[in-house]
């Protein structure tokens, strides 16, 4: 297998509360040959607030990651979903001429920018998912979630299907799991309001869930640190208010590919998680 060279953009998500979404990324892409390097210095890209704290800042954070990608001269893959969206808008300014004199300059752009869930599916592809495969995730009944940020809009990622994104549903399908169609993968699940304003962020995760169990599905795939968090830490408290009993495993796709492919750190990953998904697991003598 020839290696491939990305430069890789972490987030500050990734260093923190989604660690189980780095450490698999990492795993899986040593698995198919996938060189993660590291862009040197990188920095907040200011997702949390630089886009309604100031324009400028909101620009400038992202960009000068997208310039360091750019002296890289190498594509640079993004997991986190809010960072891919902010490092794809400052991209789309700069190469429109955007500058801040002094500081944010010198853009050449003969790179790309894509999710990781893109380019797993779109650079790796399909006969190096299956050539590693050594457990089938037959069993499994996923719904695939993207959320809001990895489409959309499609004037900013690119993306041919916005409302009806096939990359982490085609990835878990090539693994053998039985991913089933449902209305609501880029549906909302509420972002920062679960912490703002509770009451929107619980009723919109708790319709995901509804919609999950209708669907037939027995669990939730995702690509984007903020949804895998609300969707997983929140089902206790949303249970009590609604008075329904929500126990829904929430697991990051490369989580799942790690496992078929045999990984055998699998467990420390979905150890983190808040509904712990290895009861689900051994039902389906996965592990």
């Amino acid at each position: 297998m020839t290696a491939i060279n990305v430069s890789y953009y972490p987030g500050c998500s990734l260093h923190g509360t989604a660690r189980e979404y780095a450490d698999s990324t990492e795993a899986i892409s040593k698995e198919l040959g996938v060189e993660l390097k590291e862009l040197e210095g990188w920095s907040c890209c200011g997702a949390s607030s630089g886009h309604i704290t100031n324009d400028v800042l909101a620009f400038a954070l992202p960009a000068r990651n997208v310039l360091v990608a750019d002296k890289a001269g190498m594509n640079m893959v993004v997991p986190c979903a809010a960072c891919y969206q902010r490092l794809k808008v400052a991209d789309k300014e700069l190469r429109t001429g955007k500058q801040i004199e002094g500081i944010i300059d010198g853009f050449q752009g003969n790179f790309k920018i894509k999710h990781l869930t893109d380019f797993i599916w779109d650079d790796v592809g399909e006969k190096a998912l299956r050539a590693k495969m050594v457990k089938s995730l037959k069993g499994l009944s996923p719904v695939c979630y993207y959320g809001c940020l990895i489409t959309r809009p499609p004037k900013v990622t690119d993306v041919k299907c916005p409302d009806d994104p096939q990359t982490i549903d085609n990835i878990l399908k090539a693994l053998g799991a039985d991913v089933k169609n449902w209305s609501f993968k880029t549906d909302c699940c509420g972002a920062g309001h679960v912490l703002t304003l509770p009451g929107v962020a619980y009723r919109l995760i708790q319709k995901l869930l509804d919609m999950t169990e209708e669907a037939g599905a027995d669990c939730i795939v995702t690509g984007c640190p903020m949804c895998q968090s609300n969707l997983d830490s929140w089902q206790k408290e949303i249970s009590r208010e609604s008075g329904r009993q929500y126990n829904i495993p929430v697991f990051y796709f490369t989580e799942l590919m790690g496992l078929s492919f045999g990984n055998k750190s699998v467990d420390k990953w979905l150890s983190r998680h808040t509904v712990d998904p290895r009861p689900l697991l051994k039902q389906r003598g996965l592990i």
